[in-house]
């Protein structure tokens, strides 16, 4: 896209959260949750806030503190701080019924965020959601490891870096866990899942879709897809759900 909204920054107790913010004409918002170590600006970002612009809509896209274009150290992140910084964009920033778009981490933070601003969040859409993710996605060793040294690191499965993940950051899942009990949103939530997808099993979000309360959730299975969801045809897939999101969300009369 040439027209991206340029780089602004919300400060959260100190911490300057960049975000990108299109204003629409039409009274939907559409947030877009990064994952773990990820940024506003990838493709399903991307996809999204053009798929908004075309239909009128508000996109947000932010940055975690310490990523992408949010200054900060990367060790300090946590899921209660992330969390903290997603709320704030919600009540300072979104007009309007708010449709969150979570991509692994980022759909925790979302079912998170759903939870705590009710009023505000009228639809979910998780891509490849991933919650409770500290709890079952490290092995024992791992695990020893992190207790150990303070931090974890692995080779990315997606290029030559090296993903780190910090002690701080698994030990504050603990605070978040959704998966043990119900997760109280009523709203209609979709989840968008690769069927190969070896990051986070799709048992995770069919998981969730038994937890939460609300009676229209649905899990769509993407044959053959992994963890990513950035092929056209999974883009696709993605913004059909989020428009069956946003018809609900209009006919509910939320946007008047």
């Amino acid at each position: 896209m040439n027209d991206q909204p340029t780089i602004q920054h919300l400060d959260v107790e100190g911490r300057p959260i960049a975000y990108r913010h299109r204003r629409g004409s039409k009274g939907i918002t559409y947030l877009f949750l990064p994952g773990y170590a990820s940024d506003m600006e990838g493709g399903k970002a991307t996809a999204i806030d053009a798929y908004a612009a075309q239909g009128g809509r508000t996109s947000i896209r932010m940055d975690y503190s310490g990523t992408g274009s949010s200054p900060g150290d990367f060790a300090d992140g946590t899921l209660t701080r992330w969390l903290e910084e997603v709320l704030a964009v919600i009540d300072r920033l979104a007009k309007g019924p708010v449709i969150l778009i979570g991509s692994s981490m980022g759909g925790w933070l979302a079912l998170a965020a759903a939870q705590a601003r009710p009023t505000r969040v009228a639809a979910v859409l998780g891509l490849a959601a991933a919650p409770d993710f500290t709890d079952w996605g490290f092995s024992d060793e791992a695990k020893a490891m992190l207790e150990r040294d303070g931090k974890l690191e692995r080779p990315s499965d997606y290029d030559d870096s090296v993903m780190v993940t910090h002690k701080g950051f698994v030990d504050s899942g603990a605070d978040l866990r959704l998966l043990d009990k119900p997760i109280a949103f009523d709203g209609p939530v979709r989840f968008v899942h690769g069927e190969k997808d070896k990051d986070v099993p799709a048992r995770i979000a069919a998981k969730a879709l038994q937890r939460l309360t609300s009676p229209d959730v649905q899990l769509r299975l993407i044959k053959n897809s992994g963890h990513r969801l950035s092929e056209p045809h999974e883009i696709a897939a993605i913004l059909g759900e989020l428009h069956a999101l946003d018809l609900l969300v209009t006919q509910s009369g939320a946007t008047a």
